[in-house]
């Protein structure tokens, strides 16, 4: 199996894990942009450490930041974090499920992000499978009717906006991310991986502090105040962020997400598992859509 496979369903794992373990942080008297602080402020500490710690016992050389590598990184660690704003937002919508669904465009998009930006394709078939997997999301996601907005109408929201915004944001994050880890060259990709993740996070973790003391300072307390449950979150995103950074530097965006995507059959396996859920005829066939885009996918990346 390719490292990039292995690496893409390591971060899907650890991503999950982050979302349950940020649940808590919001009974911490967080608010989202707090919750959202703590997994970078706890993170870039132990990514600064780790990568400051291997570069002195190997004594490797560390590669030029240039100014590719600055624009692509700073490209990608702004879009990720205005794509977080743009799906927490969606939370105070009535139309959050429709907004959520066009949200998961975000595979698409980064098709043609990447192409733009970095030149990268993706061949026939595995459009196709990307296809599959949308329509297998679309399947899945549960979008009621609303009763202000019946029939076709109820996509013309701002819900919609805002989920196919946080899509494109979230196509750039991908795509600045490889954009970044390919400006460092060809050293090891392990330490190439964890040095663009290094500044990046280190960057962000800056920047939303300098946010919350200009707009909601006392949030910085309450984050600190919760470092038992901050640190959690910081170690599984550690870890999730790394192996999609690897995921990023072995593969085009769009293939990464895609094979992603699988987080969504974790957590219907959870549910199904522990809490006794039952799959309806609906999830069924989502499922099965999903995993022929994940089989078609694998077979030709």
């Amino acid at each position: 199996m390719d490292l990039w496979i292995i690496a893409t369903l390591a971060a899907a794992l650890f991503q999950t894990a982050r979302f349950a373990l940020q649940k808590h942080l919001k009974t911490a008297g967080l608010s989202s942009v707090g919750a959202t602080w703590a997994r970078f402020v706890w993170s870039a500490p132990v990514l600064g450490a780790a990568v400051l710690g291997y570069i002195v016992t190997t004594g490797i050389a560390v590669p030029p930041f240039t100014g590719r590598f600055w624009g692509f990184a700073m490209a990608g660690g702004v879009a990720q974090i205005l794509a977080t704003v743009c799906v927490v937002a969606l939370f105070s919508r009535r139309n959050f499920a429709v907004g959520i669904t066009f949200k998961k465009s975000e595979v698409l998009q980064t098709v043609f992000v990447g192409w733009a930006l970095l030149g990268e394709g993706v061949s026939d078939l595995g459009f196709v499978a990307l296809v599959i997997g949308f329509c297998a999301l679309l399947v899945l996601s549960d979008v009621p009717g609303d009763a202000a907005r019946p029939g076709w109408r109820r996509f013309l929201s701002p819900s919609v906006g805002l989920g196919l915004t946080s899509g494109a944001f979230f196509a750039l994050a991908g795509v600045g991310y490889r954009g970044a880890v390919l400006a460092l060259g060809d050293g090891p990709v392990g330490f190439r991986a964890a040095l663009a993740l290094a500044v990046v996070t280190l960057a962000q973790s800056v920047g939303m502090m300098l946010w919350l003391l200009l707009r909601d300072r006392p949030q910085i307390g309450r984050v600190l105040a919760a470092w038992r449950p901050g640190l959690a979150v910081g170690a599984t995103s550690v870890a999730g962020s790394f192996c999609w950074f690897v995921a990023f530097a072995l593969q085009t965006a769009a293939y990464v997400y895609a094979l992603g995507q699988v987080e969504l059959l974790f957590s219907i396996a959870g549910g199904a598992l522990f809490f006794r859920e039952r799959l309806s005829r609906r999830e069924w066939l989502g499922i099965g859509l999903l995993m022929a885009s994940l089989v078609v996918l694998v077979a030709v990346a």
